[in-house]
């Protein structure tokens, strides 16, 4: 609520720590309230996130982020000209004058999927500096959208397709041809660029990405299955997620100790699962009762 002092941080939980669990209730209800909207709001289900993990982002805080946004459109050039003009403007402003880049440090840090964090610090993931740059642009009035390669996540403006101008903000804002963008995806896949992958990706769908994320980075650390957890519950709530999702949360619930709770999951994803994989519905009924079993 606005006014609300921040959270004290625990001493046994390191930055960033968790809100508490009504403040986690309202925000999980907004973000899925969101994420279901007929034009979900990008910037706004990022912070979400943010608010998600950052038990010290208050609404003050929320608010604050999204003036910054609004702070930074409001130096872009008015019209500038066609796509490659509106490209270059962003990277004036953002890459040149403000410093938003990434460097290879950056994937080390869960800071650098949290919009606010990003927007502090200057520095972040390639997926949340180009959100950044979409919701600097969108309000600016540029045509503009996200482009969601494999292994490296870049902004396009202009007409999707041959006509698009690419550009990239993890690298302060440089602009891609169709041979840089498809050494990128060779990079990631070892295959060339397929023209289906320059289709603008969906609010959601960045927003699924991002999650992804924080979950590859909380697997690297055991210690932080309380981010894993939060991403997958978060992912849950989109209009469309993978049932795996339900087998992720359940394994991930037996690990933190909630092994009632993760035996209920298993049995519920084999119920799932069955007509379409009886392997997994085995192996989901195994982990149940062996996660029942921790409770003797």
């Amino acid at each position: 609520m606005d006014g609300q002092e921040p959270a004290k941080r625990p001493p046994y939980l390191p930055p960033p720590y968790p809100p508490p669990a009504e403040r986690s209730a309202e925000l999980r209800r907004r973000f899925a309230e969101e994420a279901r909207s007929s034009r979900p709001d990008l910037s706004a289900l990022c912070l979400l996130i943010g608010a998600e993990a950052d038990g010290s982002l208050d609404e003050a805080g929320l608010d604050a982020a999204q003036l910054a946004l609004d702070e930074l459109a409001g130096r872009v050039p008015y019209r500038p000209g066609g796509p490659r003009a509106w490209a270059e403007a962003l990277a004036r402003l953002l890459g040149e004058e403000c410093g938003f880049r990434g460097t290879a440090g950056d994937y080390e840090r869960l800071e650098s999927s949290l919009l606010h964090e990003v927007l502090r610090r200057r520095r972040g993931l390639p997926i949340l500096l180009s959100v950044v740059w979409l919701e600097v642009a969108r309000r600016a009035g540029a045509p503009v959208y996200g482009v969601s390669l494999p292994g490296h996540f870049v902004v396009g403006f202009g007409p999707s397709g041959e006509e698009m101008v690419l550009a990239d903000p993890f690298d302060g804002g440089r602009l891609l041809t169709r041979a840089d963008a498809d050494l990128l995806v060779v990079g990631a896949t070892g295959a060339p660029l397929d023209p289906a992958m320059l289709v603008p990706a969906t609010p959601v769908e960045v927003v699924q990405r991002i999650l992804n994320n924080v979950r590859a980075w909380a697997a690297a650390r055991p210690e932080r299955s309380d981010i894993a957890l939060l991403a997958v519950e978060l992912g849950l709530l989109l209009p469309a997620h993978p049932a795996r999702l339900r087998y992720d949360r359940a394994r991930l619930l037996v690990q933190r100790g909630a092994f009632t709770e993760g035996a209920a999951e298993l049995e519920a994803y084999a119920e799932l699962v069955a007509v379409v994989d009886p392997v997994a519905e085995e192996r989901a009924r195994t982990q149940a009762r062996a996660a029942r079993a921790l409770l003797n």
